[in-house]
């Protein structure tokens, strides 16, 4: 009889527990037929197919409905009517890339050629001493190499056989004049002038000159030496000249140059020599004295291209400093500007050479940018002259055109819509 009170107290427990459980389900029965009941119960019908406006393109609103269509875009695409080649590129991407453009402009242009040259006599200011009369060297007044000279300076004395026969014969044919000239016969008077005039010539082109002459006739005594005079002031270059020495004539005894004015001899590529004129400003500057300009200018350019090198030589005249700082055999770096003048130009880094053709891409606003052929003259200074195909005002692109070109002939050769993966405008 004990153990009942403890049965009857676990009959109440699980009552008590069944009934919490069917109370929590009818609580959650009730409340979903709720919600069923606040959604009206029904079901969305099925979506219409879409119109063909929508097909074609139209925007529809949320839940399939169809939203009036706009002439905006029909506007946009008439815009977006581009040529072939053109790509469009968002604002983020050009960021992205690194993409600038440039503009087209005129400006002045100068173009410097840079050449090296080599130091070396002007050929009009070399000269060479010998005599026209066979004998020896008696002494000589300059007698080393590189010596300075003045122009009438004595080199050397000669003892010439032939010369002191000349001398006496002029001698004689001074005197034969003075008697012949009592004559009363004008021919045989005049004959003895044609005499002194024969011998005075003979001595002159021996080069003796008419200062001695004059003393031969005042002292009347022939000179046993004759004495050779620089022809120009400079500097002896050569010299073949030694005491003793028998000469014959028309052998040379010195070469004398004239150091006052150098050629300078730079050698250009053929396609520069079009832009090189006569006359036109030359700058050299010297390894020897670093930062010091010698200005010159052109003096002549040759008719003939070296085989080898397929380049031009060119000549460029330049004063020398007095105490002969352009010495010849020096190299020299040489310097060529040329005013180009006023031309229309892009920067150089906006063409694309393929090798048949050049082009650059065009900046067309909003995002398109499109390729045109252009005809490229003078590069120089970091730009390119335009001679067809650009209007001054345009802008082209500067940086990142290589890969605008990739994309711009992918599209050509597959006809796709020109816009780059992850390019696209007004995409979201």
């Amino acid at each position: 009889m004990g153990h009942q009170p403890q049965r009857v107290k676990r009959v109440i427990a699980w009552g008590v527990l069944v009934a919490a459980s069917m109370g929590i389900f009818l609580v959650w029965y009730a409340g979903g037929m709720s919600l069923k009941g606040r959604s009206g119960g029904d079901t969305s019908p099925p979506r219409e197919p879409l119109t063909q406006s929508q097909q074609q393109g139209e925007p529809t609103g949320h839940e399939g409905m169809s939203m009036p269509a706009s002439p905006e875009p029909q506007k946009a695409a008439g815009e977006m009517q581009m040529a072939q080649g053109a790509v469009m590129v968002s604002p983020e991407r050009q960021q992205l890339i690194g993409l600038k453009t440039g503009a087209v402009e005129y400006r002045s242009l100068e173009r410097t050629i840079r050449t090296v040259g080599v130091v070396e006599f002007d050929e009009r200011r070399l000269a060479d001493v010998n005599v026209k009369v066979e004998g020896w060297i008696e002494s000589l007044l300059v007698n080393f190499t590189g010596e300075r000279v003045r122009k009438g300076q004595p080199l050397l004395t000669i003892y010439s056989p032939d010369l002191v026969s000349t001398q006496e014969e002029y001698l004689q044919a001074l005197r034969a004049r003075e008697t012949l000239a009592k004559s009363r016969f004008t021919d045989i008077a005049s004959g003895g002038e044609s005499l002194v005039d024969a011998a005075r010539r003979r001595l002159q082109f021996w080069d003796i000159s008419d200062e001695e002459i004059a003393a031969l006739e005042r002292t009347g005594t022939p000179r046993k030496s004759l004495t050779i005079h620089s022809p120009i002031d400079g500097v002896v270059i050569e010299k073949m000249a030694f005491r003793g020495k028998k000469v014959m004539p028309g052998e040379p005894l010195y070469k004398v140059a004239d150091l006052s004015t150098v050629w300078v001899h730079g050698e250009i590529y053929e396609y520069e020599v079009p832009l090189v004129r006569l006359g036109q400003a030359a700058i050299v500057t010297l390894a020897s004295y670093p930062g010091e300009l010698f200005r010159g200018k052109v003096s002549y350019i040759y008719p003939v291209l070296q085989e080898k090198t397929r380049t031009v030589k060119v000549r460029c005249e330049f004063s020398n400093t007095n105490d002969w700082k352009l010495k010849p055999q020096m190299y020299a770096n040489v310097e060529l500007t040329i005013a180009v003048g006023r031309r229309l130009v892009v920067p150089d880094e906006a063409l694309i050479d393929t090798g048949t053709r050049q082009l650059v891409f065009i900046d067309k606003g909003q995002g398109t940018f499109e390729p045109r052929d252009v005809k490229v003259g003078v590069r120089t200074e970091g730009y390119a002259e335009i001679l067809a195909g650009l209007s001054a005002g345009e802008k082209v692109v500067t940086s990142a055109n290589f890969l605008i070109d990739s994309e711009s002939q992918l599209k050509t050769a597959v006809g796709g819509k020109g816009t780059m993966p992850g390019m696209e405008m007004g995409k979201k």
